[in-house]
């Protein structure tokens, strides 16, 4: 798909919402209607302190030219907070929501972030076609491909067009972009880099169906999402990379079973060819409201590394296709351990071995408004490595929280990894053993406005 024809598929698809806006009764058809204008104020704050496990810097060599790696193990200790203003407007058949947010760390100077998270207004009819557009957080299934992300603090939106169908236990959306830096307008190019989202185009296809008759409910997801790599000298080139699969849940009483499986193809920014696919699996027992049991396991596919020599330094192979899986756009850190050694930060050099997360946990209420959590994953990496293992080590997680009232909420958290000589090789850490993470967060959102006329 070129260029030209992404701008005709934009430009019919900026027409629907006018269609839709004159399917609405006009004149002395519309009855009086209901303004609603809500105003919602959200804080979030954080505090984190993380011993080992993090990349053993600043990196220096020696007069050999050999790697040395400092003997300190990195700790760092730190709170974040994050303030959003969602105001929301709601009149019959259109939708508007305008969310200013800020997201900083406390103390930073000049990188704090303020902008829009979210600015998007809906027309919905009422057979149940809608249009939306503008600025928006996305969360599909069980927010694995497709989440926004919000353990972040800045989080993740897209500036889309959606347009869709919600009716009678079905759900179609048609996600359309096209992002462009501000830079290039009047240039007569169109590369795209370092912008709020790493894909030039983005076209995506969801489909979801509920069974009228059991707890089954079953979605079809496809993407298509176009990007580049801008290499000073060459022409501008737009890789395609897909995303097809499929997402299943199953909700019978005191159980709830999920299963997914994608595939990806396609090439990657640099026009190499890309053969990965990921699966996964959940099971959970609630014998009754208080307690459950889950178990669990992820495999996602990654790539053969050939050569890791001494001193921790990973080598460069010339990939002909990349089997490594990208989680894209997903919610990372709701999936893959709570001290986001995966899919949140990188292996050393970018290399990816893919993933099995093996895990089992459990959750119980004490009392009322008190959830308290616990549980083990088991990681190693998908491939088999050259003078490695796989397994990449086990970790024990606890979590704890509290709803003091309707809209405050307290939660902490502690994690222990025991990583094995691959982990600290590919992660690059100084330490393997005895790696501990801990996290207290403090969540308040009142509604602090709310009108109708």
């Amino acid at each position: 798909m070129n260029n030209n024809s992404i701008r005709r598929w934009l430009l019919a698809a900026l027409a629907i919402p006018a269609l839709l806006a004159t399917a609405q009764p006009v004149s002395d058809s519309i009855p009086v209607q209901t303004n609603q204008l809500t105003v919602d104020l959200r804080f979030l704050g954080r505090g984190e302190a993380r011993y080992g496990g993090l990349p053993a810097v600043p990196v220096i060599e020696d007069d050999d030219h050999e790697i040395v790696e400092p003997d300190k193990v990195p700790t760092s200790n730190f709170v974040l907070s994050r303030t959003r203003l969602p105001i929301n407007f709601k009149r019959d058949w259109l939708e508007m929501r305008v969310t200013p947010q800020h997201s900083a760390v406390w103390g930073q100077e000049g990188g704090s972030a303020l902008n829009l998270y979210e600015t998007w207004a809906k027309m919905t009819t009422r057979s149940g076609l809608f249009a939306q557009v503008g600025r928006v957080a996305l969360n599909y299934d069980d927010e694995r491909i497709i989440g926004s992300d919000d353990w972040a603090m800045a989080s993740s939106s897209h500036d889309i067009l959606r347009l869709g169908y919600e009716g009678h236990g079905h759900k179609a959306h048609l996600i359309l972009a096209y992002n462009q830096n501000a830079n290039v307008i009047n240039s007569g190019g169109s590369v795209y880099v370092n912008g709020a989202q790493p894909y030039k185009t983005m076209h995506t296809l969801w489909y979801h169906y509920d069974l009228p008759r059991l707890p089954l409910g079953a979605s079809l997801l496809f993407m298509n999402v176009g990007m580049q790599c801008a290499v000073e000298g060459l022409l501008e080139k737009t890789w395609f990379q897909h995303l097809a699969g499929a997402y299943l849940s199953f909700r019978p009483d005191h159980w709830n079973a999920e299963a997914s499986y994608y595939n990806q193809f396609g090439k990657n920014e640099h026009g190499i060819k890309i053969q990965a696919w990921m699966m996964s699996s959940k099971l959970t027992y609630m014998p009754s409201p208080k307690f459950n049991v889950t178990v669990g396991y992820d495999y996602l596919s990654g790539d053969k590394y050939f050569a890791v020599p001494t001193g921790h330094n990973v080598g460069m192979v010339h990939h002909d296709v990349i089997k490594g899986f990208n989680t894209v756009y997903g919610s990372h850190h709701k999936f893959y351990g709570a001290m986001d050694f995966f899919y949140v930060s990188a292996y050393h050099d970018g290399f990816t071995p893919g993933l099995q997360n093996a895990y089992i946990g459990s959750a119980y209420s004490p009392v009322k408004n008190l959830l308290l959590n616990a549980s083990y994953h088991y990681f190693a990496t998908a491939t088999d490595l050259e003078d490695m293992k796989k397994t990449l080590g086990h970790m024990i997680e606890f979590q704890a929280g509290y709803a003091i009232s309707h809209d405050v909420r307290v939660a902490a958290g502690a994690s222990f990894m025991w990583g094995s000589e691959t982990m600290e090789r590919l992660k690059r850490s100084s330490t393997k053993t005895n790696m501990r993470w801990g996290w207290i967060t403090l969540s308040v959102n009142p509604r602090i406005f709310s009108t109708k006329w």
